[in-house]
């Protein structure tokens, strides 16, 4: 359940806005396009002082709007994800880690879009949400009224493929980004105000991209996948300018804050401002992005003091005049007063964690406007920021004093965050308006031989190694209240079997006498993936089952142990009226 709270929504008319709007003003229910791009670096804009690619829309939107020169992120995407949306650390609201469940937010979290929906704002997503995949840790759980893109980490395919839209399974055609430009248009179409998400997709991997894109770049003399990126990067450059051209022609630029982003660091070593680290490091490389604020009727201006992920929330509320409910510890800060050119404002600790796979205190970081301390196994490295970004010197072993000062500020931080735990909650079924649930393989558990068919269990993965009896999969569920599921099963099989159902004490044993063949789709990649490629997964009927209101366990395996090829990519629940 949500935390009950009121919103008050103040009608504003700060000096801030009119004074600068020369009389026109701003609406007192500004709209807000947040755009959000994956893995894309601090240095893959123009903007930066990238030679090779050229972004003039969003450098025309960063010569508009007000430019936080060190804004910091997280160093992979879930948990920036998080902390955007909350306001919060993203230990404290659950989400630890990209895959596994760890990537899940607790649906007690209250998300930008849960606080401006009451206060009378169509709420809309469009692209990646990365945030848990079934009701109420989905987008539509987390308070926005229109979902259309992704829950998983990536999408497999960039082109023609499948996505989400609330709870059913849609398809699209074209290139992705553009398709998810266009449907955000659509949105923002409607009556003002609104949110609007739009969680671009690329330049993660995949590396796909349309040919005139990659030709260019491939053109200047670049490698595959640099040439990709790129392609990827000019891309979303073309979108911002159609978003930034439809607010204008539509009317609503002057009544419309648009912010723009990225996730984390750049995914491959290329331009990067001379910054030390890429994705999933702690260094600057790894959380420094862009961030771009526009803001109707104010002027443009760099601000030097640094800015993070968790302030943003606690910004827009306070431009937008929206209280923030008092039950929430928000751990970011207005930044309101820095655009102001308030000259008190105080310097601040920002805290970084990432896990490598088994969450730990560390890796972790702390850094000011100053310093940065990384904390790694066996590692400590203190670098002087303001005179030294690119971290060349450690100087560690000169300030002892300073290093133990702000290492236990850190272990403190890291012991509040984590105060409520970290283990991710169980999938929920049976809520009755959700007529679809599908439990994917990088959800569940597995025990004996069973392994994924990627290694790691990305998103879109599946299980493999089923040889005997003791080779198992499992999901850990929680049903909210009585109801019946038709239950379907993604497999693939080489020969006849005889699968092993299990929920919690009851068991039985189907036959699967059919062979199934997973047919792989097609997929225009310009270098070789890491991930697993897509597949069209047969669809298989296993009965209709009763699930009753509590813990569950559904356990699946090979009955016998002779190899039958089984392959497994997801159980799908389909509610029985």
């Amino acid at each position: 359940m949500k935390i009950p709270f009121s919103l008050c929504l103040i009608f504003f008319s700060s000096w801030f806005f009119i004074s600068s709007c020369e009389g026109e003003g701003i609406s007192k229910k500004s709209n807000v396009l947040l755009i959000i791009t994956d893995d894309q670096g601090w240095g893959d804009l123009s903007f930066h002082g990238n030679e090779l690619i050229k972004t003039p829309n969003i450098d025309s939107l960063a010569s508009q709007s007000i430019v936080f020169d060190r804004f910091y992120v997280s160093p992979v995407c879930a948990p920036t994800r998080a902390s955007l949306l909350t306001g919060r650390y993203h230990p404290a609201t659950g989400t630890t880690w990209v895959t596994h469940r760890m990537e899940v937010m607790r649906e007690d979290e209250m998300t930008i879009a849960e606080i401006l929906k009451p206060a009378g704002y169509r709420t809309g997503l469009f692209g990646k949400w990365h945030q848990g995949k079934q009701f109420p840790h989905d987008p539509i759980g987390q308070g926005f009224e229109e979902f259309l893109g992704f829950t998983e980490g990536h999408l497999n395919n960039y082109f023609d493929s499948k996505l989400t839209h609330n709870f059913e399974e849609v398809t699209f055609e074209g290139y992705l980004p553009d398709f998810l430009t266009d449907k955000t248009m659509d949105f923002m179409e409607g009556e003002a105000p609104f949110f609007a998400m739009l969680s671009y997709n690329t330049p993660h991997s995949p590396f796909q991209v349309p040919d005139r894109y990659f030709d260019k770049y491939k053109a200047e003399g670049l490698n595959d996948k640099d040439a990709t990126v790129y392609g990827m990067v000019q891309n979303i450059d073309d979108n911002v300018g159609r978003l930034m051209s439809f607010l204008r022609q539509s009317g609503k630029l002057d009544n419309t804050i648009v912010i723009f982003m990225t996730d984390n660091g750049p995914n491959g070593f290329r331009f990067n401002g001379g910054m030390k680290g890429t994705k999933a490091h702690l260094d600057e490389g790894g959380v420094r992005v862009p961030f771009f604020m526009r803001i109707p009727g104010q002027d443009t201006q760099v601000i030097k003091p640094w800015a993070a992920h968790i302030d943003v929330l606690p910004t827009l509320m306070d431009i937008l005049g929206i209280e923030i409910p008092k039950e929430i510890e928000v751990h970011g800060k207005s930044l309101l007063p820095l655009i102001k050119s308030n000259p008190q404002w105080e310097d601040r600790y920002f805290f970084t964690h990432h896990v490598n796979r088994d969450f730990d205190t560390i890796p972790g970081a702390i850094r000011n406007q100053k310093y940065l301390l990384t904390l790694q196994n066996n590692k400590k490295e203190l670098y002087d920021l303001e005179n030294d970004y690119s971290q060349t010197q450690n100087i560690f072993a000169e300030n002892l004093r300073l290093v133990d000062i702000m290492e236990r500020e850190y272990l403190a931080w890291f012991q509040n965050v984590t105060k409520n735990g970290v283990e991710p909650p169980l999938i929920q079924v049976g809520h009755a308006h959700v007529p679809r649930i599908e439990l994917p393989a990088p959800d569940g558990k597995m025990t004996g031989g069973v392994s994924f068919k990627g290694k790691m269990g990305w998103a879109n993965d599946w299980f493999v190694g089923f040889l005997a009896e003791a080779d198992r999969v499992s999901w850990d569920i929680e049903t909210v209240q009585d109801s019946d599921y038709e239950i379907y099963l993604q497999l693939s099989n080489t020969s006849s079997f005889g699968l092993f159902l299990e929920m919690n004490e009851e068991a039985w044993v189907i036959e699967i006498s059919e062979v199934y063949f997973a047919e792989e789709i097609s997929s225009p990649d310009r270098v070789l993936r890491g991930e697993v490629y897509e597949k069209h997964w047969p669809l298989v009927h296993l009965g209709k089952k009763r699930f009753e209101k509590g813990p569950l366990k559904l356990t699946l395996g090979a009955k016998g142990a002779v190899d039958s090829g089984l392959e497994i990519k997801s159980v799908i629940l389909k509610k029985v009226d």
